[in-house]
């Protein structure tokens, strides 16, 4: 029995001493592992370290770039570009200001105008019913009776009597009173101002409302039988009172007479 005891403290002597080894070794491992993890972070640091060391020598020093290398800033291309744009817009508005002023040489108004042959032209203001209008001249062709010329002759210029002695008259196409086109009434066979209620006989006369005169002319002129219209030369209408033909409206008004 005493033999038995003595076994088993020895055996459990044993035990505890191999349980101090045990501890003793782990924490002398764990100190060499963190005596380890510490030397490889130190040298980890001076490895990076050393590598910043050389980046930072190879790098050349920074020195600011040329104008020629810089070439143009954004502030000049803006500047230039706002420029450029301001030219283009201004050279875009004076060409079309030229244009819009210059006198045409042909084709159109502001230019000498070929209406075609007299006998042409009164067939074309019959199938018209007394108003034959020409769009690129701004202008009225209509019939003038022979019976008047003896009073035209002493009231009309010229330029105005070369187609009156055809037959015919030219009459620009806007009012003398605000400048609106007047259009023709084919009930009363007069020219009724739809702005202001200016009234014309067929010839332009000026017969009621505000107008200050008749309907402006323009200059013609009658070669081999063909009648031209110069719509760069108008010739400003009868005064008020003037009345040639005598010609009453041939119906109902499409506007009152006056304001």
């Amino acid at each position: 029995m005493t033999a038995v005891i003595a076994i088993i403290v020895i055996a459990v002597a044993l035990l505890v001493v191999a349980a101090v080894f045990f501890v003793l070794g782990r924490r002398d491992t764990t100190r060499a592992v963190g005596t380890l993890s510490a030397e490889t972070k130190s040298r980890d640091r001076d490895r990076r370290s050393a590598e910043l060391a050389k980046q930072t020598t190879d790098v050349e020093a920074w020195t600011p770039p040329t104008a020629a290398e810089i070439g143009v800033s954004r502030r000049q291309f803006l500047n230039r570009g706002i420029w450029s744009m301001a030219g283009l817009g201004a050279l875009g508005f004076g060409a079309g200001l030229v244009s819009f002023l210059w006198p045409r040489v042909s084709g159109g108004f502001g230019s000498k105008i070929t209406l075609g042959q007299v006998s042409d032209l009164k067939a074309k203001i019959q199938a018209a019913n007394g108003f034959y209008y020409v769009p690129e001249g701004q202008l009225y062709v209509v019939n003038y009776p022979a019976s008047a010329l003896p009073k035209a002759r002493t009231t009309y210029q010229p330029a105005e009597l070369a187609a009156m002695e055809q037959g015919l008259t030219v009459l620009y196409q806007k009012c003398p009173h605000l400048g609106c086109r007047v259009p023709p009434c084919l009930t009363s066979q007069w020219f009724e101002c739809p702005c202001h209620g200016s009234q014309y006989n067929q010839v332009g006369e000026q017969k009621r409302g505000p107008a200050p005169r008749g309907m402006d002319h323009f200059s013609t002129s009658v070669d081999g039988g063909v009648l031209t219209a110069d719509t760069g030369a108008v010739i400003q209408g009868a005064p008020i009172g003037t009345d040639t033909t005598g010609q009453e409206p041939a119906g109902p008004h499409c506007v009152s007479g006056g304001e």
